[in-house]
């Protein structure tokens, strides 16, 4: 008797190995949201950071996870996904074959069809232990995180009903969960059900102070620190403004100093390369070229020569 079993080709579930990044900078506000945050995972609590783009909230939430040792489902949120995206579903077939000639006068043949079942990464860190890590979470529409609710609280994630392993996970003691997510009135944020929320252990990141942007964006671009410190400025004084429509943020800092150090720019309002730089990076925050929003848009770049010429004479 000779049997043979195909079954379709899945595509594999990548599970990270991070290390703390070697230029990840530990300033104190950091040191203590990062120690915060092991305190409540090391209790068995889901932590959740939460704010403002470009605060380095993911920077943050994968430098913890790699602080806990574990290896690192990671999930971006997405307003397609299903509950079946996070946990798995059936894909495929798995085809058996069955040939008897035990009889050399009888020939028998058998073949049967079965669903195939796939993981994916919830379960998988569930089943295996890891931590996971979900990137801006609200996204996704809230009725596809339902499955999250008996996970985080009772440790068990209910498989859907056409499953073949089991109507039921026992989510592993190591598994850890960490959460990311904008204000709610970010453009695609859903707000996160109650019953989630209640859930999570939620720590504000907010943007940092003076001496953390520079640390962070020096380690980040290569960048001197005096020089970064001119840029930050800056940047940090044109936050202040609020004469802008999208926030600049920390990001903004490193974008501008990485280009001035590969560039070999001088970080002084007398290099017009640098300051068109600046402007390219800063302005696009302002409104669109467009009827009220061109002479906003020529007001924004006044006041960032402004800003320029006073910081970085």
């Amino acid at each position: 008797m000779t049997a043979v079993a195909t079954s379709p080709q899945t595509v594999p579930v990548t599970v990270l190995s991070l290390k703390p990044r070697p230029d990840f900078v530990v300033t104190p506000p950091v040191r203590d949201l990062t120690d915060r945050a092991l305190a409540y995972l090391g209790a068995g609590f889901p932590v959740h950071f939460r704010g403002p783009a470009g605060t380095g909230k993911t920077t943050l939430a994968l430098h913890v996870a790699a602080r806990l040792g574990r290896p690192v489902m990671l999930i971006a949120g997405d307003e397609g996904f299903a509950t079946s995206d996070l946990v798995g579903g059936q894909h495929g077939y798995r085809y058996r074959k069955v040939v008897d000639r035990f009889i050399h006068t009888v020939f028998k043949y058998e073949e049967d069809a079965s669903d195939q079942w796939v993981d994916r990464r919830l379960t998988t860190a569930c089943r295996d232990g890891y931590t996971l890590v979900y990137d801006e979470f609200t996204r996704s529409r809230p009725e596809a995180n339902n499955v999250l609710l008996a996970v985080l609280e009772e440790r068990l994630l209910i498989l859907p009903a056409d499953g073949t392993n089991g109507a039921y996970v026992k989510v592993h003691p190591e598994f850890r969960a960490i959460f990311t997510s904008n204000p709610q009135e970010y453009a695609g944020v859903h707000e996160a059900q109650d019953a989630l929320s209640d859930r999570l252990v939620s720590l504000q990141v907010d943007y940092y102070d003076r001496d953390t942007e520079i640390a962070i964006t020096a380690a980040r671009s290569g960048l001197a620190a005096d020089a970064v410190a001119l840029i930050v400025d800056v940047v940090r004084d044109y936050r202040s403004s609020g004469e802008y429509d999208q926030t600049p943020s920390l990001r903004s800092c490193i974008v501008i100093a990485t280009v001035v150090a590969q560039q070999q720019l001088r970080a002084a309002a007398d290099d017009p390369r640098f300051v068109l730089v600046c402007v390219d990076v800063l302005g696009s925050k302002a409104a669109p070229n467009s009827g009220e929003g061109r002479e906003r848009r020529a007001r924004h770049q006044t006041m960032l020569l402004s800003l320029i010429e006073h910081h970085c004479r």
